[in-house]
This record gives C-alpha cells, sequence and structure tokens, in this order.
C-alpha cells in the first residue's frame, strides 16, 4: 500500500511493529518540486506507545491482515473495557489506557462499535462516526437563541465535554461527531 492510501483504522508494519492508525493529516507542498507528506499518528498494537511518523506519497508501506469484528461493550472495571463478539460471543479485555480516545464515547448499549483483531489478539476498537449522547450539565438553554449564536460549554453522560448552542438544556439528546468531537445536531 502506498502512503497516500493509508486511512484511519489501517494496521501498518514498521520496523517488525503493528501500528493501529488513528489520524492521517496530509500536508501540501508549497513548491512545484516538493512533494505532498502524508502525517500518520497511531499507536503500536504491543507496546501502547504513540507512534507518529511523516511519508511520502508514493512511498510503500507493509500493511497487516486483520478482521473487523463487530463487538458489544458489556461492562469496565478495574482491568479497562470488556467487548462480546456479537456473533461468536468471544470476549475481549481492553485495558483503558489502549483506548484512552475512545472511552469519552463509551457507553452503554452503544452500538456500531467494531473490533480490529488479528491472529486471535484485539488491536484496537473503532467507533462510529456518529454518536448520540445525553447532555448531563450545562447553563440552562436561552429562549430565542439562534441555532448560528454562540456556543457553550456542556458536559455530556461520558464525561466528555463539547461546545453546544446556546439554545441547549440538560436532559436533551445530542449527535456527536467521533472523529473531531463536535456537536452536530440535537438528537
Amino acid at each position: 500500500m502506498k502512503a497516500n492510501e493509508i486511512k484511519k483504522g489501517v494496521v501498518i508494519q514498521i520496523d517488525s511493529n503493528n501500528i493501529l492508525i488513528k489520524k492521517v493529516q496530509v500536508q501540501t507542498s508549497s513548491s512545484r518540486s516538493g512533494s505532498t507528506l502524508y502525517k500518520v499518528m497511531g499507536q503500536n498494537v504491543v507496546s501502547r506507545q504513540k507512534f507518529e511518523r511523516s511519508f511520502k506519497g508514493d512511498e510503500v508501506i507493509e500493511t497487516v491482515d486483520f478482521s473487523r469484528r463487530s463487538v458489544q461493550l458489556l461492562y469496565r472495571d478495574a482491568d479497562g473495557c470488556t467487548f462480546m463478539d456479537v456473533e461468536s460471543y468471544e470476549q475481549y479485555v481492553v485495558p483503558d489506557s489502549a483506548i484512552e480516545e475512545e472511552l469519552l464515547y463509551l457507553t452503554d448499549g452503544i452500538e456500531g462499535v467494531s473490533a480490529l483483531i488479528a491472529d486471535g489478539n484485539l488491536l484496537g476498537i473503532e467507533l462510529p462516526t456518529s454518536l448520540l449522547l445525553d447532555i448531563v450539565e450545562c447553563s440552562p438553554g436561552m429562549k430565542g437563541a439562534s441555532a448560528s449564536a454562540r456556543t457553550k460549554p456542556a458536559t455530556l453522560s461520558t464525561g466528555l465535554v463539547v461546545q453546544v448552542p446556546e439554545y441547549l438544556s440538560p436532559g436533551e439528546k445530542i449527535k456527536i461527531n467521533t472523529d473531531t468531537g463536535e456537536f452536530m445536531s440535537r438528537a
């Protein structure tokens, strides 16, 4: 696979380490002769160390074969989160440190979560692109506040804090983009 084909959720192999890609930034050169760089950020699957490196668009990168399985969050305890494969009922325990960014979106009954599995090991989880979450705490909603007006911070049921329009109140369900962590709409 070439560097310009790398996307979030792909597992690549660098120096015999498997890296789960969590983010890709494209940096285009301002000069004509400069090549476009692809800055990838991810996490080492085994050591859980953060990984960051830039590649030229035509560099060839080795990918790792893995399967995507639909999983359900069973519970969270001191060991981390326990997920169950919805088809085979196999259970996987993932330490909290391995899914720090995803923890702020995990709730009971969350649907659309995928597990990335290679050789029987869970490499990481993938969230759906948007989720519905409840507003637990924010300043009271203002009547007459327009949708394009100012925003205010709101704490959601998972502990995530996002900027929302002023007309929203505690107890309302909102749609959140899991890639950016931003408010999308009312549910």
